[in-house]
């Protein structure tokens, strides 16, 4: 019970630091997801490279235009925190 009520003691110190934060938290997590999201594209990208070595030039496109909409993210959390 006593953890408990410490926590609860800190609570306006918790607000206070999420205050602080400024919603700009949204940004590093669209800019970590895109990151994930742009390796995950690649990584597959090249295993179906690696599958069929004929369908380089559609999986090349397809690869760029969804790594374009991954990154995409970061310039929509950016042009939303601003």
């Amino acid at each position: 019970m006593d953890i408990l009520m410490q926590f609860l003691a800190n609570v306006p110190a918790l607000f206070e630091l999420l205050a602080n934060i400024e919603g700009k938290i949204h940004v590093g997590l669209a800019a970590v997801g895109a990151g994930v999201g742009v390796g995950l594209v690649g990584a597959k990208a090249a295993e179906a490279v690696g599958r069929n070595p004929g369908a380089q030039g559609g999986i090349l496109t397809i690869g760029i235009i969804f790594a374009a909409l991954a990154e995409g993210l970061i310039f929509i959390s950016i042009f939303l925190g601003g």
